[in-house]
């Protein structure tokens, strides 16, 4: 059974621990305002095959840049798994009279909102940078992708922290797994330019599906249909959530 308490507390915990660290705030938010920064203006008014007509690449870009950036966040999220294990907070809770469900949730919440504001600081200096949002409708649809991505990829970095019990091992498998995720999303470039095999594998990363949908929202162009990326996004999420439960309830951290 799920405590709504328990999970508001641990959402809570997630959220001051952000805040209270500034410089994780600016870290988390370097790398893609470097690529957006640089990829944007140098490749600006550049031809690049497999754009559709009338998209500059900064349109192109943005999207990818705020894909990139609920990637890396969510997928570390699971580093604060071990960092608690490693204190010990993490085995005060778990002998706490409250379901693990609860807690998993309460620390997927917590990863969603931060993951969610860094997401909206990057949208909102593209703005300044002069990228164009086509309405009220599109950023909601924005939002709803955003929250999609960050649950499937925080799900996917609970379950290597529940299976992992070194911190730096635990980084190095995530930079493993995060770039090639990143590249063949297509957040970048467009993934049609890619070979017929290396785009097979594009069509299995869930962050193909969620930049795609970010940029049918944004800029109303997109490869699929955004009910289509929705779906797929939605079976992720869910999947990925119920995979890192079971992988949590069933871990040891004594």
């Amino acid at each position: 059974m799920i405590n709504i308490k328990v999970v508001y507390i641990l959402w809570l915990r997630e959220m001051k621990r952000f805040f209270r660290a500034k410089s994780r705030v600016i870290g988390t938010l370097g790398m893609p305002l470097f690529f957006l920064a640089f990829l944007g203006f140098g490749f600006r008014g550049m031809p690049i095959p497999g754009l559709a007509e009338g998209v500059g690449y900064i349109e192109f870009l943005v999207p990818g840049i705020i894909g990139m950036s609920m990637l890396f966040s969510s997928m570390f999220a699971g580093i604060s798994v071990l960092w608690d294990r490693e204190f010990g907070f993490l085995k005060e809770i778990m002998v706490a009279p409250v379901s693990r469900v609860s807690i998993v949730i309460g620390r997927i919440a917590g990863g969603i909102m931060t993951s969610l504001f860094q997401a909206i600081l990057i949208l909102s200096i593209s703005i300044l940078m002069g990228f164009k949002i086509t309405g009220i409708s599109s950023l909601l649809w924005a939002v709803v992708f955003l929250i999609l991505i960050s649950a499937t990829f925080i799900g996917l970095g609970l379950i290597f922290a529940s299976r992992m019990r070194d911190i730096h091992g635990f980084s190095l498998i995530m930079n493993f797994i995060i770039f090639p995720l990143f590249f063949l999303s297509g957040a970048v470039f467009p993934f049609d330019n890619l070979p017929g095999w290396v785009r097979g594998l594009s069509y299995i990363d869930p962050l193909t599906y969620g930049v795609d949908g970010l940029r049918g929202a944004l800029i109303g162009i997109s490869s699929f249909p955004l009910i289509y990326n929705f779906t797929i996004l939605v079976i992720s999420s869910v999947a990925m959530v119920l995979l890192g439960t079971y992988f949590f309830e069933k871990s040891e951290y004594v």
